[in-house]
């Protein structure tokens, strides 16, 4: 728990419907990735649109500016601020004024060498805010090409770091992925056109069926013609592995495989490795629970709910800031005291982070009667922060960094701690080690990294010296 994901993006082009409406209940399916803000543009061919704001989609949107949206285009994006604050100006989509045209653009991600880029855009170019979406953006609209694809292709050769990009003209759809493929990102066909989503979970309440992953350095256009694709040269894949463990929701596919199979799967592989004589298997919840079932069918342990989920309050990340975040942990969960009482307990979750999250459940567990609670985590210790569209702490920060396995345990006041193993958890995923971004557990970062300090402020600060 308390990993910070980044944002949700959503495209659709489809001129026998109400582009509007359908994002926003594709959003729905997205508000897992960033509860900030929120925001859709769209295009009825004659003009732009966008309405934006912070807060949750049902906050932001209502039956009468959902009315303001006309068009058969729309793009969507919920946020988690990685660069740029938490405020209003920040939302997306984002629009850009380009000498070829106009557009709107909304961003997944993080931008590593943001600050490089905004020293190679003319002198005098007005930044309406203070995000990296809107430097890539910029660099987009000033790079040579006489096509918005051409300006994109040649912008991802300058662009370093995690991007999956949706983009809106007057009448066209864009979505590009950067060459490493660090986030997911999908197509599928509604309605005899096309639309684009950072998840596939998005494409079944709107009634879309996927037909395949975008690639990694893939740019995607779609008009009333059809769809066509250009390529960035391609890089080595680095797929983010905590799309897996942690952040895509459990109903849905990644490269062909179930999100709810994998962590079932990482489950069952520290159950073997780890093993524990208990009395039952409980999950954090959400992310915790299939993890915890697969633990549970391997080890023959009895599964049991034992902590329940305010469904109202979010992901601990809901407040960025370190405060915020401890005073809702304990809004978030409460204890089934006639499940736990007495009992000696295997609590499985995805990851920890700085520890305060684990060591304030574990030790809420005991005060509701648990005799023992040994911890089982399904991704190794992490030792370094991420650069690439996650808001990681720094260093200092981590739990693991330069502590052992048993002062972490000690820290959470569990009964027991164990690890999955960086080679366990990869073959759950049913692909191999070599795609995979692991930065997080082995420093091995596969972008040179330029953000030092407050990255996440960094286009807020960088005026100061100038």
């Amino acid at each position: 728990m308390s990993i910070h994901e980044e944002c949700g993006i959503f495209g659709i082009f489809d001129p026998s419907d109400d582009a509007a409406r359908i994002t926003y209940f594709a959003l729905f399916s997205l508000q897992h990735r960033g509860q900030e803000g929120a925001g859709i543009a769209t295009s009825n061919i004659k003009k732009l649109k966008i309405i934006k704001s912070q807060g949750l989609v049902a906050q932001v949107f209502n039956e009468e500016n959902l009315g303001l949206l006309d068009g058969e285009i729309a793009i969507g994006h919920t946020r988690y601020s990685t660069t740029g604050s938490n405020k209003k100006e920040n939302a997306s989509p984002i629009l850009i004024d380009c000498e070829i045209e106009q557009f709107a653009i909304a961003h997944n991600g993080n931008i590593t060498n943001t600050l490089d880029l905004k020293k190679t855009l003319p002198e005098g170019v007005f930044q309406k805010t203070t995000t990296d979406s809107e430097i890539l953006g910029q660099v987009i609209s000033h790079s040579q090409g006489n096509t918005l694809e051409k300006k994109i292709l040649n912008a991802m050769k300058k662009v370093e770091g995690a991007y999956c990009v949706t983009i809106l003209t007057k009448t066209t759809l864009y979505a590009f992925r950067d060459p490493h493929g660090f986030r997911p990102l999908s197509l599928a066909k509604i309605n005899g056109s096309y639309a684009i989503s950072s998840e596939t979970c998005a494409f079944g309440i709107i009634g879309a069926e996927k037909i395949r992953d975008i690639e990694p350095g893939e740019v995607i256009k779609v008009t009333r013609n059809g769809l066509k694709s250009y390529f960035s040269p391609k890089k080595k894949k680095s797929f983010c592995i905590f799309e897996f463990v942690y952040f895509s929701r459990p109903d849905s596919l990644i490269g062909g495989q179930s999100v709810y199979s994998v962590r079932e799967r990482l489950g069952k592989a520290l159950a073997k490795t780890c093993p524990k004589d208990a009395d039952l298997v409980m999950g954090v919840p959400d992310s915790g629970i299939p993890a915890a079932i697969g633990f549970s069918i391997e080890s023959g342990v009895p599964f049991r709910e034992g902590l329940i989920k305010n469904k109202y309050i979010g992901r601990t990340f809901i407040n960025p800031e370190q405060v915020e975040r401890l005073k809702t942990i304990r809004l978030k969960l409460n204890a089934l005291r006639s499940v736990i009482t007495g009992k000696k307990i295997v609590l499985v979750d995805d990851s920890i982070v700085r520890g305060n999250t684990m060591r304030q459940i574990v030790t809420f567990l005991k005060e509701k009667g648990a005799k023992e609670v040994h911890v089982r985590i399904t991704c190794p210790p992490i030792i370094n922060p991420c650069f690439f569209g996650v808001d990681f702490p720094s260093s200092d920060e981590l739990s693991a960094h330069e502590k052992s396995k048993e002062m972490i345990c000690e820290q959470i006041k569990a009964d027991s701690l164990e690890f999955i193993t960086l080679d366990d958890m990869v073959k759950a995923t049913g692909f191999p080690k070599k795609e995979f971004c692991l930065a997080c557990f082995n420093g091995d970062y596969p972008v040179p990294v330029r953000l030092a300090g407050n990255a996440k402020l960094s286009l807020e600060f960088a005026g100061e010296d100038e």
